[in-house]
């Protein structure tokens, strides 16, 4: 000890503190273990000063920097959405005109084929009274070459070389038959330039038909493309979202059963009676349009709005945390903040559940449930139906939380499934 305290006594040498009045004068000693214990205490206070006043400093300047990040994040958000809503109106614009192409296609084949099988038609008439002539020119020509004979018969001389008379009855005879066959030749020859020209005409038919139909063909080509590109992505969007696309669609169907309008399907036959190919590609066509016009009815009753509106930080994504599964997504923001319903639904929990803190559960339609958490108030009842992006309480920091924010989650048949997955679909395809 006694090195120590020379140590002490060579850095922190004995002082004494005089303190004199009228009538007495006393001294307060402070050793060298005392200042030591004084040196040490307020170098602590000054440093923690120092370090707590970093702090805030650095705490002011992240949050400015945090303010205009969540600002110019905003700002792109919105410019996406603007570009993606323009993109939406685009699409479906084209997919209008080309139903309007595409149908105004269908009913020019309609003309097309009609006129065809009129001129086909008429054609098998002239071809038909074609025959009947030649065999009525036949039959004349027959009969023209015996009355010749019996001119001939008539007009021959007689065995002392005198010519023989032709009786008046047999002069009528031949005039009437040459009569008949002029005017049956005439009539031969009309119906053969006729049916010449109906055959050009058909055949003149025969290319414009091939060249529409062609024409189609790439319309139909271009169409199918298109509702193949479009229809994948929202089955792609229904499978990852823990859904069966055509239990979905079978779903929607059922509650909205309403038929006709413009994707009534296209009944066309071909002349063997049988269905025509370009009927059948319609209405594939129109079946993949009615599912896409299905997809989007059900996209209405999804979870595809974002629930926080306002300034906000995502602070922990779905997926295993801390060696459990963290069934939602959570969205820091301020207390207060306005917490708003992603889809249409009632409300079948709106109270205080255990480690949720206030809780909020909103039931959607096809087995869908979202949950609200850590809520600071609570702005709507049990049994209430809400609609898509009414306000239903405020962001806070109830029950186990470190920090105010919302946690969100989604669930299908009671099984949690990625919130993002819905609500990058609602950004990106609807």
């Amino acid at each position: 000890m006694k090195p120590i305290h020379a140590t002490l006594e060579r850095w922190f040498p004995e002082k004494r503190l005089f303190l004199r009045s009228d009538t007495e004068t006393r001294f307060i000693r402070l050793s060298s273990e005392t200042q030591l214990v004084a040196w040490a205490g307020s170098t602590i206070v000054v440093g923690w000063t120092i370090v707590a006043t970093a702090i805030l400093l650095m705490d002011s300047i992240g949050a400015g920097n945090f303010r205009a990040q969540a600002q110019r994040d905003q700002m792109t958000y919105e410019q996406r959405l603007n570009i993606l809503s323009s993109d939406r109106d685009n699409r479906a614009a084209e997919a209008a005109s080309a139903h309007a192409r595409f149908e105004m296609a269908l009913e020019q084949i309609s003309i097309m084929q009609s006129e065809l099988l009129a001129t086909e038609e008429k054609r098998r008439e002239l071809e038909t009274g074609l025959e009947v002539v030649q065999t009525t020119l036949r039959t004349t020509m027959k009969a023209r070459e015996e009355a010749r004979q019996q001119v001939a018969m008539l007009t021959a001389t007689g065995d002392d070389g005198t010519p023989l008379s032709m009786p008046d009855e047999a002069v009528g005879t031949v005039n009437l038959l040459a009569s008949a066959l002029a005017e049956t030749a005439a009539e031969r020859d009309q119906i053969a330039d006729d049916a010449g020209m109906a055959i050009e005409q058909a055949a003149e038919m025969q290319l414009e038909l091939r060249l529409l139909q062609e024409r189609n063909d790439q319309i139909f080509r271009q169409l199918e493309e298109a509702m193949l590109v479009s229809v994948e992505p929202l089955d792609n969007v229904f499978r990852a979202a823990g859904m069966n696309p055509d239990t979905l669609i079978e779903q929607v169907r059922r509650g909205y059963s309403g038929t006709g309008g413009p994707l009534a399907p296209i009944e066309f036959t071909a002349a063997t009676g049988e269905p025509d190919p370009d009927s059948l590609r319609a209405n594939a066509i129109l079946a993949s349009m009615d599912r896409i016009n299905l997809y989007r009815i059900a996209a209405d009753k999804l979870p595809i709005a974002m629930p926080v509106r306002s300034n906000y930080r995502l602070t922990s994504g779905f997926g295993q945390r801390w060696g459990r599964l963290h069934a939602g997504t959570d969205f820091a923001g301020p207390v207060g903040t306005p917490i708003h319903a992603a889809a249409d639904g009632v409300v079948v929990k709106a109270g205080w559940e255990s480690s949720y803190g206030r809780l909020i559960t909103i039931r959607h339609d096809f087995g869908l449930e979202t949950r609200y958490a850590h809520l600071n108030t609570i702005d709507v009842r049990v049994g209430q139906r809400v609609s898509r992006g009414d306000r239903i309480g405020a962001m806070g920091n109830s029950g186990r939380s470190t920090g105010p924010h919302l946690h969100y989650e989604v669930r299908v048949n009671g099984n949690p499934v990625n919130p993002m997955t819905y609500i990058r679909a609602g950004q990106n395809v609807f």
